[in-house]
């Protein structure tokens, strides 16, 4: 089935939809032989599952990766594959840059090397966002416009900034710099195909540049360069599903991703409490709600197994001020898999729960990735969840006569 089917079967309702979502959820077993989710003590999300239908997620397909766009895409019932975007766009549109179709958008991480050149952080220590600013700033100050083709940097959070190069002929077809492990030194810029070969000119002299003019800083003083995107326009959540939707996000990227797909954006927080006050406090004005949990995806790429653990415990106190909101459908999940042991996204399937009054309750006792898949949802595509929750909601009519 493809999910542009569910479309043209969206009916107007009153019903409210909630996607409770736990960044980079899915983990591998720890040293004790559980996952972070297993060994986290979970009561309400639990109990949550015992009523609910239950199942695994395949972000992307399997055995494949996913980058944290693809899986939102395929979260919110776009082919993932279909709408790839690179995630310079997504930083972008989540500090609301004014873009043009003249834009390439990059994300940068900045990152440490040594005097051999190698990269021995590629996060830089996730310094502060001071920090970020400053240097950022440094950056502008000091790499003019290059030929006919205007240069500018824009501060994101930590180690994450935004370069976006504005002018005609700019290709997004270039091989990343980051080559996405320490102890190597960075890839280059090169043109995938011929038309981008002036790009990679441009880009080979922003980085030099750039490698000089940070060379006295202690952390940051390198750029890696990842996700390249020419902008484009996507169907809003409103224009697919008739949802006036609302994203709750303290990442610029996801509340990119959210402003991408016309939703409107909630205001800045930094903890999870706080996200939660504000859905409960808009709770009348909209119909969907885009609640994203980072610090789950953050501990695991960390390699910290406890302390992702500590933030699913967190998340799960906390989950009775949403269950008692009573929407008509709460889907808890995560984006995709981050296992603390392989400190990085994985191909691994995500679980799912989604509680409903229309559920068809199963097996389920426990919320944890072996539980799951024993769940009446079995393993799906994650782009057939929006299909799930919305005819949970009734606010799909029947196919064909």
């Amino acid at each position: 089935m493809h999910p542009e089917l569910i479309d043209t079967l969206v009916i107007p309702n009153t019903t409210k939809i909630i996607f409770l979502i736990m960044d980079g959820l899915g983990g591998l077993p720890g040293p004790e032989g559980m996952t972070e989710l297993e060994t986290a003590q979970t009561p309400n999300l639990d109990a949550l599952a015992k009523k609910s239908v239950c199942g695994l997620l395949d972000p992307v397909g399997y055995g494949i990766t996913p980058g944290s766009g693809p899986a939102h895409f395929a979260l919110f019932g776009y082919d993932p594959v279909k709408n790839n975007i690179g995630r310079g766009i997504l930083e972008g549109a989540g500090i609301d840059f004014p873009m043009t179709e003249q834009d390439l958008l990059i994300r940068i991480n900045f990152a440490t090397i040594n005097s051999d050149g190698l990269i021995v952080d590629r996060r830089a220590g996730r310094i502060d966002n001071e920090t970020n600013r400053r240097i950022c700033q440094k950056l502008q100050e000091n790499i003019p416009l290059d030929g006919n083709v205007e240069i500018i940097f824009q501060s994101v959070k930590e180690h994450r900034a935004v370069l976006v190069l504005r002018g005609d002929g700019l290709a997004e077809e270039i091989q990343e710099t980051d080559p996405q492990h320490t102890g190597m030194a960075p890839l280059s810029p090169r043109a995938l195909v011929p038309e981008a070969k002036y790009t990679e000119t441009v880009l080979n002299g922003v980085i030099n540049r750039a490698r000089e003019v940070l060379s006295a800083e202690p952390k940051a003083n390198m750029i890696l360069l990842r996700g390249y995107a020419k902008y484009r326009k996507y169907p809003s959540l409103f224009e697919r599903y008739r949802l006036n939707a609302l994203a709750i996000a303290s990442y610029p990227m996801y509340r990119g991703i959210a402003r991408l797909l016309g939703m409107n954006i909630a205001r800045h927080t930094e903890t999870v409490a706080e996200e939660i006050a504000i859905l409960r406090e808009h709770y009348q004005d909209y119909d969907y709600f885009f609640l994203h949990v980072k610090a789950t995806d953050s501990r695991g790429e960390d390699g910290n197994f406890d302390g992702k653990v500590t933030v699913i415990e967190e998340v799960d106190a906390l989950l009775p001020q949403i269950t008692d909101l009573k929407p008509d459908v709460l889907v808890v999940t995560g984006d995709h898999s981050t296992p603390a042991v392989l400190a990085s996204h994985s191909w691994h399937p995500v679980p799912v729960i989604l509680s409903a009054a229309t559920c068809r309750p199963d097996m389920v006792a426990y919320f944890a990735e072996r539980d799951c898949i024993r769940g009446g949802l079995g393993r799906m595509p994650m782009m057939y969840l929006m299909g799930q929750a919305l005819a949970h909601a009734k606010r799909l009519e029947k196919f064909g006569a």
